[in-house]
């Protein structure tokens, strides 16, 4: 059967059309998938180029495939309905605790069930794990150091890792000095030292809305409370209510995720970046920048570091390679700005040191180049992984589910009906043998009881499909309550 009939009265770009949405029917092409490039097809069916670009215009106009710069054509979920901002039904509040402790803790323990498929964790290296390549470069690094591995490293970490470190921030046009660079037990441990280096117990920490609950349980651990602040689901805080927060609040510092927050995905943008530090610091308020995500990025270019627009150092960024290389390996690090030697002293008796034998190995994939050439193929990868998600999510979840469209990282944050309360589902769901994170513990007044978090960041499989469509049948069966 021929593809293309030249002698048919359609148009030849909307036979092309009819391939691809045929393709897509029969499973040839899913979503994330990318198309044939436009000189291949022109050659398959003997036509132009033009006629074949014409075509894929008229599929990304309808939403039916999307363009990556200097990449292609690929398709898009486009039966997934995306969460839009709801900023008309925003209601604010004041500083709190935590209320849901035990909940977080079941989410935790669910991870590591066996037998279990584990959606409810961030874990975007389990899409392309480096580990054969990290344990050639450990191996390596064993055998110059020997009883070194196992001595105590200066404070503030290895050099050369800080320099590694340095140098990757002055490209992106952040002047940094290495010396002032402190390599901590994780992002968790930067961020921990950070909040201490700014505030006390008692004082106000603003947080986006929703936030990712190890920073809400982080806050309230050093006796802080915590203030969320509107965060759209597409350009990050919302400035001009953050302005208004601050008015109304005698708020110390803002711990946010301006670049690829957690659960949302969104990004500001590098201009309301720019603005929100001046704002921030025209109010003597430090900002602490969660930065873990930065590097997965699905835009064409890397978000720029929030501290690229500081005057007065009250920008500390804080990061690590949990997210993005070896979570186990624990290393992670703090920019300090204007409160660097307060920060060494923390650290040092927080922790003393940072394990050498993982700094170094990171060191080297920083330095051999790997460390970015894995990070292209973690990108793609999770790229592809979020759009397939997206698309599982619309076929098995009822119709009225909308899910977020990140522009990075490894998580979907999915709007059931108003009647689903995702705490119940979790342990209906852990029955199944999946978990996901109920979104109630994204907030620290106990927010978004019929919200959920799905990780993407994982190695594609029969299994991960089984899951979220058993996950979608509990949604479809949960009770609705009677009035």
């Amino acid at each position: 059967m021929r593809l293309i009939d030249k002698s048919s009265s359609d148009f030849l770009y909307q036979q092309v059309i009819e391939f691809v949405e045929q393709q897509e029917k029969t499973g040839a092409i899913r979503p994330g998938d990318k198309l044939p490039s436009l000189r291949k097809l022109s050659q398959q069916f003997d036509i132009s180029v033009p006629t074949v670009k014409q075509a894929y215009l008229e599929l990304e106009r309808q939403g039916s495939i999307y363009a990556r710069p200097q990449s292609g054509y690929y398709l898009q979920a486009k039966q997934a309905r995306t969460l839009m901002p709801m900023r008309a039904k925003w209601a604010g509040g004041e500083p709190t605790e935590i209320s849901c402790r035990s909940l977080i803790e079941q989410v935790y323990d669910a991870v590591h069930m066996p037998d279990s498929v584990a959606l409810g964790i961030s874990n975007p290296v389990n899409a392309h794990p480096p580990d054969k390549t990290l344990a050639r470069l450990m191996r390596s690094v064993l055998s110059k150091v020997s009883e070194k591995a196992v001595s105590y490293g200066p404070i503030n970490g290895d050099p050369k890792l800080r320099l590694n470190l340095a140098f990757r921030y002055q490209e992106q046009g952040v002047s940094v000095n290495h010396e002032d660079l402190i390599i901590t037990n994780g992002a968790q441990e930067a961020l921990c030292i950070a909040l201490q280096c700014v505030a006390e117990r008692g004082d106000v920490i603003a947080v986006e809305s929703p936030c990712f609950f190890g920073l809400i349980e982080l806050i309230e651990s050093l006796g802080m409370k915590a203030l969320e602040v509107y965060t759209c689901t597409e350009e990050g805080v919302c400035v001009t209510e953050l302005a208004k927060v601050i008015k109304q609040h005698s708020i110390k510092a803002c711990l946010f995720s301006t670049a690829i927050s957690n659960p949302l995905g969104s990004m500001m943008t590098n201009n309301q970046r720019q603005t929100m530090v001046r704002l921030l610091e025209s109010n003597n308020i430090a900002l602490i920048e969660d930065e873990v995500y930065s590097d997965l990025y699905f835009t064409e270019h890397r978000p720029v570091p929030a501290q690229l627009y500081s005057e007065k150092g009250l920008v500390l960024t804080c990061s690590s390679f949990s997210k993005t290389a070896a979570p186990g390996y624990r290393v992670g690090w703090l920019l300090p700005g204007k409160f660097e030697e307060k920060a060494k002293r923390i650290k040092r008796a927080q922790s003393c040191s940072t394990s050498m034998l993982q700094q170094w190995t990171i060191s080297d994939y920083l330095m051999t180049g790997e460390y970015d050439r894995h990070l292209h193929v973690l990108r793609k990868t999770l790229r592809y992984n979020c759009e397939r998600m997206r698309a599982l999510i619309a076929q098995h979840f009822p119709e009225q589910v909308c899910i977020s469209k990140p522009k990075g990282g490894s998580v979907l944050w999915v709007r059931c009906r108003s009647h689903v309360d995702t705490r119940q589902l979790f342990n209906q769901a852990i029955s199944q043998g999946v978990n996901f994170a109920p979104g109630e513990i994204f907030s620290p007044s106990g927010k978004y009881n019929n919200y959920m978090r799905i990780s993407y960041g994982v190695q594609w499989s029969d299994k991960i499909e089984h899951a979220v469509q058993a996950l979608g049948k509990l949604v479809h069966e949960y009770p609705e309550t009677e009035i």
